[in-house]
């Protein structure tokens, strides 16, 4: 039994252009998830946290910021700008 009831989606499949952002965007998303793996690790270490803990923190950030710089230089020039 569903306890949540959610309308039926007529056309719930990803586009060709949802999926050429999802690719897009996916080494962005891999290094997101990289750098949650790296604050849970240094999260859980508690009193054991190393100094590799923390380096691992700070190049996991560099490279979430390197690429999503990348993205931002590359965006597509059809999207809206606030």
């Amino acid at each position: 039994m569903n306890i949540i009831s959610l309308p039926a989606v007529e056309h719930d499949e990803p586009t060709p252009a949802d999926l050429a952002d999802i690719e897009r965007e996916w080494p962005l998303l891999a290094a997101e998830l990289d750098l949650l793996d790296a604050e849970i690790s240094y999260n859980n270490a508690g009193s054991a946290v190393s100094e590799l803990d923390r380096r691992r923190i700070r190049r996991a950030e560099y490279r979430v910021l390197t690429i999503a710089r990348e993205l931002a230089h590359r965006a597509p020039e059809s999207e809206d700008v606030a």
